[in-house]
Parts: structure tokens; C-alpha cells; sequence
């Protein structure tokens, strides 16, 4: 475990996170804190959230149910309540784009996803949303690859997947409709997957991927 004094820097730069609306926290926040569990990055962002909470956050992360605890050292998190392994909660894929606005633009009007934030004046950063996909944009204002590799290669920056034949058909024919730029069309893989490629304005590869049954 850390010595107390870092751990107290900790804290207060997770709440100075908070209160300067630093969105990356709010994943830390929502994936550690059970109360703030159920609420969208933007929700946790507006949250209340003390000097108290953030230490909680930290206590957490150190394996003990609260600060008091922490400081302490004992009433540690009991096996029931932490398991033997760490586990993988979430992912969220990163998108390099040169303009965050119009990659924003691309995802809500022509891929049904939401805004859920944009960070920066200009924005550098920000995130979109559908159901439980999660993408972050990333401003980047320079060439990431060289020349065509990604088509070349078939280089995918995200993947994505529904749980049924019927879904993955008709989000194709969706997107079809929208008029949205495909690498290729719905297709169905020697491996007995089915699914199909969009190409966003920056040249991004995002997989869709469903069953064939």
C-alpha cells in the first residue's frame, strides 16, 4: 500500500478532477464507487462529489471498504467482497479524429449513438454513446498511420457487437439507410460470424459483428 501521504494527494487531485470537469474520472468514479455505478459519465460529472468520496475512491482501489479503514489498516475488504482476481469491468475504444465536432456529427446522425461529453474550448476530447458501447474521440492533428495501411490491412479501430442474427441485419440495413460509408457490406465469415465495416471520416475501421443464427 502507498504511504498515507500519497494516498491523500490522490484523493484530492481525483476530486480536483471532478470539480475542473476532467470527464476521463468519471469512469475511475463510477467502476469504483458502487453508488455512482448506474449513472452516465455526464451524470457522475454534475453529481455531488466530496473530498470524502474521493478518499472513499481511493480506500477502494487500496482494498478497504472506507478511509477510516485505510488509515487504520484494518477492517480489510473480506474475500466476499473482493474477489481473488482483478475483474475487467468495462472497455472503451479510442478513435483518433482531426475534428472532434464533426466526428461527433458522424456518429449521432448517422450510427444512432448520443453525445455523452466533449471536453476542451475547442474540443479535444469527448465520448458517444450507444446502449453499452462506449467510443472516445481523441484529437489528434497529425497522421496517426501511414498512407492507406488501414485499408490496406484492414486495421480496425473498434469493435463492436449485438447478440442476435436479426440485430446485426437490420443495424446494417439501418446504416445502409443513413447513408453511412462501409470498408465492406454485411457478410458472413468462414468462422460463423456475420458482420460488416464502417468507415467513419477519419478513416476509422469499426467492426459490427453479430451471429449468422
Amino acid at each position: 500500500m502507498s504511504n498515507l501521504v500519497n494516498l491523500r494527494k490522490q484523493a484530492k487531485q481525483v476530486l480536483r478532477w471532478h470539480r475542473e470537469g476532467y470527464f476521463p474520472v468519471a469512469a475511475q468514479i463510477r467502476d469504483t464507487l458502487p453508488r455512482f455505478g448506474r449513472l452516465s459519465d455526464s451524470e457522475i460529472m454534475r453529481a455531488a462529489f466530496k473530498l470524502s468520496d474521493a478518499q472513499e475512491l481511493v480506500a477502494r482501489r487500496e482494498g478497504f471498504d472506507d478511509w477510516q479503514a485505510l488509515r487504520s489498516g484494518a477492517d480489510a475488504v473480506t474475500p466476499s467482497k473482493q474477489p481473488q482476481q482483478p475483474v475487467l469491468s468495462s472497455v472503451s475504444a479510442q478513435l483518433f479524429v482531426a475534428d472532434v465536432v464533426v466526428s461527433c456529427d458522424f456518429f449521432t446522425e448517422r450510427l444512432g449513438f448520443t453525445v455523452d461529453f466533449v471536453y476542451g474550448e475547442p474540443p479535444f476530447y469527448g465520448q458517444v454513446v450507444r446502449d453499452t458501447a462506449r467510443l472516445a474521440l481523441r484529437l489528434v492533428c497529425e497522421p496517426v498511420f501511414v498512407g492507406d495501411i488501414r485499408s490496406r490491412e484492414h486495421l480496425l479501430s473498434a469493435s463492436i457487437t449485438v447478440d442476435t442474427a436479426a440485430e446485426i441485419k437490420r443495424l446494417f440495413l439501418d446504416f445502409q439507410a443513413a447513408g453511412v460509408p462501409f470498408h465492406h457490406p454485411l457478410r458472413e465469415e468462414p468462422w460463423g460470424a456475420r458482420n460488416f465495416i464502417v468507415l467513419d471520416p477519419d478513416g476509422n475501421l469499426i467492426l459490427f459483428a453479430g451471429p449468422t443464427e
